[in-house]
């Protein structure tokens, strides 16, 4: 099997892969289906209001992220995986009876996106460590950029898709497609082989939340990728919001177009997703992603028309994918296996648990100083913190940095202790 797919070599992933991704294409489909509600049905295309639902849907991740990954290190993942993917797929369906029966409100969005929220945010540790326990640490890194892969397929099918519908049929049959295709991960979890699964030790007795705190806090290289991923979700992954904007207050759009916004970058984000499956996660990836990523951005925020937004919109996907992939799989793969739930969850706390803050804010931007700068700021945000943390290590761990410029050229950066690993070649 090529390099690229070769944990779908092994069987339970495989059926997992194949369900998370009809689960995904539907995933997105509800979320381009609830923008669309929110913006144009619900509200006078309020920047505020879909801040508000982007906000409620993270802000468990920030609130339950240690319960989340305490739940996950102390009980069976698929078990928790079966009820969470269950209690998604009853609010999925709430929504889409309300738009239905056309009597839902903003208050019913806000409760519901909360709601799912919750779910998420203990789906998500167990959902995240039990690729472990499918795959062995031969193939863990590759299942890690396999599942980006997925989501951004989804991502890649989903928005398109839910625009076609919207625009024939309107928005309740997008919500209905979405309730329908979480049955897929509940399929594919309950035909799995339980005894070729290797499931890690057990966290028992007390304090399990603050022995994983003291871990990470014991582990600066965690701490660093940490740092830099929070900016990256406070401020610049609101995408959700922002091409919501771009597309509707700036371009004056209609739902296929902004659909297709999200198909489009997500060519971008399955290219790197698959580029990340083949290479081994380093810090020097990261940092040229997250570099990347800023010079995108600011091309989107300043795009003059919606045909070259939607050009810039393939480098960013490209640059945010391997920067979120490469830290997701350098935090799996570097954690004790006891702690990987634990750690996770922080980890998706922090990647996710800004958003409350700063989706809200971008809304508020948008309104106040235009759609425009709700990407601008992420721009800005991104581009400080990957300088000040290049500064802060050049400083504290004395690196140096040579300049090859025969034949190849390169950039080499290197510690000068000897005992320090290299950090990037």
């Amino acid at each position: 099997m090529s390099p690229t797919f070769h944990s779908l070599g092994v069987p339970n992933y495989r059926k997992y892969a194949a369900g998370a991704l009809v689960s995904n294409i539907g995933t997105w489909m509800g979320r381009v289906a609830q923008d669309w509600l929110v913006l144009t049905v619900l509200t006078d295309h309020s920047a505020s209001a879909l801040g508000i639902v982007t906000g409620l849907q993270f802000l468990p991740f920030l609130l339950l992220a240690p319960w989340g990954g305490m739940i996950a290190d102390r009980f069976p993942k698929r078990q928790i995986m079966l009820v969470t993917q269950s209690a998604l797929l009853v609010t999925a369906l709430a929504l889409a009876l309300l738009t239905g029966a056309g009597i839902v409100e903003l208050w019913h969005v806000y409760a519901l996106a909360l709601a799912q929220g919750v779910a998420t945010a203990i789906d998500n540790p167990s959902r995240q460590a039990f690729v472990s326990e499918m795959v062995d640490h031969d193939h863990l890194a590759n299942a890690v950029a396999l599942n980006s892969a997925s989501f951004n397929l989804g991502r890649l099918i989903g928005p398109g898709v839910a625009g076609l519908i919207i625009a024939w049929f309107g928005i309740a049959p997008a919500f209905y497609v979405n309730a329908f295709t979480f049955v897929f991960v509940l399929v594919a979890l309950l035909s799995m082989d339980e005894k070729t699964l290797t499931p890690a030790p057990r966290a028992r007795g007390k304090g399990q939340i603050r022995e994983g705190l003291r871990y990470v806090r014991r582990r600066p290289d965690l701490m660093l990728i940490m740092s830099l991923v929070f900016v990256l979700g406070t401020f610049g992954m609101n995408f959700q919001l922002t091409t919501a904007l771009m597309s509707t207050q700036v371009f004056h759009k209609g739902p296929g177009e902004y659909g297709l916004l999200g198909s489009i970058m997500a060519i971008g984000s399955l290219a790197a997703a698959l580029l990340s499956a083949r290479r081994h996660p380093r810090m020097r990836v990261l940092v040229i992603a997250l570099v990347g990523f800023t010079l995108s951005t600011a091309l989107l925020a300043t795009a003059p028309s919606y045909e070259l937004f939607a050009v810039y919109l393939v480098p960013t996907g490209l640059s945010a994918l391997t920067a979120l992939t490469t830290a997701n799989a350098m935090v799996q793969i570097s954690v004790s296996p006891e702690m990987r739930g634990r750690v996770m969850a922080l980890y998706m706390a922090i990647f996710m648990g800004g958003t409350p803050f700063g989706a809200p804010m971008l809304g508020w931007i948008g309104d106040v100083w235009g759609a425009r700068w709700t990407i601008a700021i992420g721009t800005i945000s991104v581009g400080l913190s990957v300088g000040a943390v290049v500064l802060w290590v050049a400083r504290r761990q004395n690196v140096a940095v040579t300049f090859q410029t025969q034949g190849r050229p390169r950039v080499r950066i290197r510690l000068d202790r000897p005992t320090t690993p290299e950090v990037a070649k």
